[in-house]
């Protein structure tokens, strides 16, 4: 039966659907089920310890404050915090360069919200990530796909679509979501020089920056920009958008990430967050910095990669011993997942459905390819599960794939 609220949605719903990662999960809920489907951290990480005394330090030191009204930019000495910690990276800015968000997804909306008219183009990876596409569909983006590789975004075939004059580039350089590649020096180098060259911005996503399991250090796009730039110090006023958040270092429960941009956009962005909550959750700031402060954040970071890059360790090298040879696979040098491809003909989601007869789950990359295709691949996350369930998991999956590749007439006889 229709409701009149049926005639009375606005027209940006009609591009708007549930996500697909949300919906697998209600699936894997299911006690007995192995899921290797959600972007999730690893709960045996979280520094329950520490959230509790720093709970305990704010409410009995700064109670009024940190349940009253605050400012929307942020809590400034969380600011502050997240500036030092960036100049680190030969990235010079200041708070005023800062917007507390209430995790990235809601950074990615404000995003779309402050630049995206019906009908502009973005350039992205692909695959890439699918909240992206969710918070920008629902302002009548178009995509163009720039195809990727293990070393990510193929900069090569980026000149032409810089050519059909996009809003901006949206680039997640650092073992990204889904794919687990990392954009190399050299591309972020020429990305850094095209998007120069066309006068085309930069939205640069790096929640796993920090989750680097081996390899150097590379400089983020923002940091290439500043050097590009000449940038001397002061308030950043380069190319680049950056994103970061405390997912995937502190909790996802806290919602809490930052955008760094240039002032004239971080003033924008603050009316915006202006019209939609206000501003962050202030208890959530104030815990975050109590925690953070005083070097935690490096130590802990240690403890995330030792615990992640096991769980990678083993996946991979179940992998090896159980995934069919017709398969291919990403292997990533940091981050939350890896990327396997099928031969081209096998459906992802038609293996899932096997897959979850035998009570383990991943997720179809279909989703992440904006312009369509992709149906033959499929992300796994590795950092949830403990090494023995990635063991039997991964031995379920295997069974699976060559059962399917087999049946379809892909797998060695």
């Amino acid at each position: 039966m229709q409701t009149p609220w049926e005639y009375r949605y606005a027209h940006r719903m009609q591009k708007m659907g549930s996500s697909v990662i949300r919906e697998l999960l209600k699936l894997t809920e299911q006690p007995d089920i192995i899921s290797f489907a959600g972007g999730l951290p690893a709960p045996e990480v979280f520094p329950l310890k520490e959230f509790q005394e720093a709970c305990n330090v704010v409410l009995r030191e700064q109670g009024a404050q940190a349940l009253q009204y605050s400012t929307t930019e942020g809590y400034r000495p969380l600011r502050e915090m997240i500036a030092r910690h960036n100049s680190r990276y030969s990235v010079e800015i200041t708070p005023d360069n800062i917007l507390i968000t209430s995790g990235s997804q809601q950074g990615l909306d404000f995003i779309g919200r402050l630049f995206i008219n019906r009908g502009d183009y973005i350039v992205v990876e692909s695959p890439t990530y699918l909240g992206a596409l969710q918070a920008w569909n629902a302002y009548g983006a178009q995509y163009i796909a720039v195809p990727a590789d293990e070393n990510g975004m193929i900069v090569d075939e980026l000149e032409e679509a810089l050519r059909k004059g996009p809003k901006f580039i949206y680039a997640l350089p650092n073992f990204q979501n889904p794919s687990g590649s990392t954009l190399s020096l050299e591309r972020r180098r020429k990305l850094v020089e095209l998007a120069d060259k066309y006068g085309v911005p930069i939205v640069e996503d790096d929640p796993y920056g920090q989750l680097r399991y081996e390899g150097e250090h590379l400089p983020s796009l923002v940091a290439l920009d500043s050097e590009y730039r000449g940038f001397d110090g002061g308030c950043y006023s380069g190319n680049v958008i950056y994103m970061s958040t405390f997912s995937k270092l502190l909790a996802p429960g806290l919602r809490l990430a930052w955008i760094v941009a240039p002032e004239g956009v971080i003033k924008k962005l603050v009316m915006t967050k202006q019209a939609a909550d206000l501003h962050t959750a202030s208890f959530n700031q104030y815990v975050a910095y109590e925690v953070g402060r005083g070097g935690f954040l490096d130590e802990h970071v240690n403890v995330i990669r030792a615990t992640y890059k096991e769980r990678r360790d083993v996946m991979l090298e179940m992998m090896d011993e159980m995934f069919p040879p017709e398969m291919r696979w990403t292997r990533p040098h940091g981050g939350m997942f890896l990327w396997g491809i099928m031969p081209e003909g096998v459906d992802a989601a038609e293996v899932l459905k096997v897959a979850i007869e035998r009570k383990v789950a991943f997720v179809p990359g279909a989703a992440f390819h904006p312009n369509g295709g992709g149906e033959n691949t499929m992300r796994i996350n590795f950092s949830y599960s403990r090494p023995e369930l990635i063991r039997e998991g991964i031995t379920r999956l295997g069974v699976t794939l060559k059962e399917v590749l087999h049946k379809n007439g892909n797998g060695k006889k």
